[in-house]
């Protein structure tokens, strides 16, 4: 098929962008990477009168090093990232869930700010987002705001996002030197959407868990925050964890559904298989070093 007809326009600057996007009333669609869009608009179930194509502005890019922490441009491809020497030494969990994206040719063109504002709940970077704490900032001609990845998701491709509001940056706060990560998924084949996922940190000072950010993909209508279990681990002696009893209390904070590929009760069970066996090892390797 092909799409439905449309007026397509390529600013060269954000205001630029957020101009057209407020004269649209909700009639624009942005084109970052296009991995997910141009299927839709080929389908016609997306049907925009006006394709906003942001490729073209140079402030949407880059990887930067900002104060206690890291900014990434929305338009930085995703192939970028994995290769970025500053997000390997200070977001390694990060560059991880970047790896296990589609395949290297849609990586190739996919942008970090595309899947993070998707929101596709069974996606490796909105979790991600949630589980570091980073904060989504977006700007229209009314103003910016800085809106915590938590807060951002309110159900399947939902956001708190509005029509004239553009993604200008994703800031991931530092976590400190030798942190422990956690990254696991379950997919049936690589490349495929998580059945089951988890991404995570924590930050350990003098032997116990001082900081934890733990968020669960593929579980639920949004990426699910572990809360339960990231407050169970807080102040918690690395050597006293009882992976098993974190697991359990993670899953709790899950909603899995029943679907073609697998039942809510296979995601929860290998879900906390999954979690407790990704957490004893991430223990281990911490232990060894």
């Amino acid at each position: 098929m092909k799409p439905a007809p449309f007026d397509y326009v390529a600013p060269t600057t954000i205001d630029e962008a957020c101009a057209i996007l407020a004269e649209a009333h909700g009639g624009a669609t942005v084109l970052a990477g296009g991995q997910t869009l141009l299927p839709l608009l080929n389908l016609r179930m997306s049907q925009p009168f006006i394709l906003v194509d942001i490729n073209h502005i140079a402030g949407l890019k880059g990887i930067a090093r900002v104060d206690g922490g890291t900014l990434i441009g929305p338009m930085t491809r995703q192939c970028e990232a994995i290769e970025n020497t500053a997000l390997q030494q200070h977001l390694p969990v990060l560059v991880e869930a970047v790896r296990h994206i589609g395949h290297h040719q849609t990586r190739n063109l996919g942008t970090i700010g595309g899947s993070v504002t998707l929101g596709e709940p069974a996606a490796e970077l909105p979790a991600t987002a949630v589980a570091l704490k980073a904060t989504i900032e977006v700007r229209s001609i009314r103003g910016s705001r800085n809106i915590p990845a938590a807060d951002f998701y309110l159900g399947p491709y939902m956001t708190v996002l509005e029509e004239d509001e553009l993604v200008t940056g994703i800031r991931f706060p530092d976590w400190s030197p030798g942190h422990i990560t956690l990254f696991r998924e379950l997919a049936q084949r690589p490349g495929d959407f998580a059945l089951v996922g988890l991404a995570g940190a924590l930050s350990i000072e003098s032997g116990k868990v001082a900081r934890a950010g733990l968020a669960w993909f593929g579980m639920g209508p949004t990426p699910m925050r572990a809360r339960a279990a990231e407050q169970l681990l807080l102040g918690q002696s690395v050597h006293e964890i009882d992976p098993q009893a974190v697991a359990a209390a993670a899953i709790n904070d899950t909603a899995p559904f029943d679907d073609q590929h697998a039942s809510a009760e296979y995601r929860r069970t290998v879900g906390a298989r999954l979690f407790a066996s990704t957490l004893r090892e991430a223990i281990r390797v911490r232990e060894a070093a």
